[in-house]
């Protein structure tokens, strides 16, 4: 009897590294709807087999057609191309999209439309758009790794943006004790604080240090196509953010070689130390957000490559300390110019960085990370363009001159 036989790539060795690693890195983009991946074993087939191969595809397809019938009845979406933007009830004085994705609190976020934005939260492929009225819709697209929940993909989207604080009550009080802030507010209502996954967070940030975001979004788009493949939306590939057992599969030679330096033995010894964690790394990391902020930081800062200010804003962006105050060169100078005038000319120092903190906590409570993260994006470029030039700049108060003892 005749056969046919298809030659593909060898097959990984059972517990080698690069069976373990293909089992938790991302399926190919070519996968079907089931995830089944194409054959990488030399295949040897006779008639009768294709026979029984095609009586097994109609089947496949019959099942298919009645999986169709059940998302139907559920009110599910079948594929990507039918799914509907769903309202999510939050204004534009309550999110907006442009002030929130790119001004450097996730790296993960793309641009895919005008006024649209797509990323991932846990395990769900997301894009975000402002309606005609300023509301913002969600929509969540179909992946081949498994069936939309809805319910949970809501759930989990509203957590991620912070949904529960109202911002229109926040920028309002504010307002009330705060001129510049008053002067800034119509002009940036929307900018959020988002409330990432920590492990994702931290790792971001890790890639941060001393970089550009260009190269930033560079690093992170290749750790995060370490995950699971979970779709391609206007020519990006998004993945689901790999497991601390994944990241651990990844040498400091590998992170090198991508283009990471010297952050790379950052990132591999700080993945070393999270598997050691009691309970695990991302157990250990979750359980900051129960704490106070000043433990928090002491606990991140034990991290390779985590300084106070990475510590920072990790907490402010996925632990739940809304206080916290990243300080850098850029904040230090918003400090300087609308908090601590007296100290502009000062060289920054840790105890300064602390005395910066202080100032935004005392002017703006236990929300002063929010109000932070308005004031830099107040400063960047391509907002600073939109505002008018006597709001954008404000004159310094006269300087006082401390003496270096006073300084640090």
């Amino acid at each position: 009897m005749r056969s046919l036989t298809f030659r593909t790539s060898p097959v990984p060795v059972p517990g080698s590294n690069l069976m373990k690693r293909k089992k938790c890195f991302s399926s190919s983009p070519t996968s079907d709807l089931t995830g089944v991946t194409t054959p990488q074993t030399p295949l040897t087939l006779d008639i009768t087999h294709l026979s029984k191969a095609s009586e097994t595809l109609s089947s496949a397809r019959r099942a298919k057609r009645s999986l169709s019938q059940i998302l139907k009845t559920q009110n599910l979406p079948k594929t990507d191309s039918i799914v509907e933007w769903v309202p999510l009830n939050l204004g534009k004085s309550e999110l907006s999209l442009p002030l929130t994705f790119p001004t450097g609190q996730t790296f993960r976020w793309k641009k895919t439309g005008p006024l649209q934005y797509t990323g991932v939260v846990k395990s769900h492929l997301v894009s975000l758009k402002h309606l005609e009225n300023g509301d913002v819709a969600y929509h969540i697209h179909a992946s081949s790794s498994s069936l939309i929940d809805c319910n949970d993909a809501k759930s989990v989207l509203l957590d991620f943006l912070n949904a529960d604080i109202c911002l229109s009550d926040m920028w309002e009080n504010f307002s009330a004790s705060d001129q510049r802030f008053a002067q800034l507010a119509p002009h940036l209502a929307g900018a959020r604080v988002l409330r990432q996954e920590p492990l994702e967070c931290l790792i971001q940030f890790l890639c941060s240090s001393n970089n550009n975001i260009g190269r930033i979004t560079k690093m992170v788009d290749y750790i995060s196509s370490l995950g699971v493949f979970l779709g391609t939306v206007e020519g990006f590939n998004f993945y689901e953010f790999p497991s601390l057992e994944c990241l651990a599969m990844v040498s400091e030679e590998e992170f090198r070689k991508a283009g990471f330096g010297y952050r790379a033995k950052y990132i591999v010894d700080t993945i070393k130390v999270l598997e050691a964690k009691p309970g695990g790394g991302d157990t250990w990391l979750h359980s900051l957000r129960k704490l106070a902020l000043e433990e928090v930081v002491s606990g991140l800062c034990t991290l390779s490559g985590v300084g106070p200010k990475v510590a920072a804003c990790v907490a402010l962006f996925s632990l739940d300390q809304h206080h916290a105050v990243p300080v850098d060169t850029h904040v230090w100078q918003i400090a300087t110019k609308y908090l601590v005038p007296e100290l502009a000319g000062a060289r920054l120092s840790p105890k300064l960085c602390v005395r910066v903190s202080e100032a935004f906590v005392e002017r703006y409570g236990k929300y002063a990370g929010w109000a932070q993260t308005l004031l830099f994006v107040a400063e960047l470029p391509s907002q600073k363009a939109l505002i008018s030039p006597e709001v954008s700049t404000v004159k310094q108060k006269k300087k006082t001159v401390f003496s270096k003892e006073e300084i640090e």
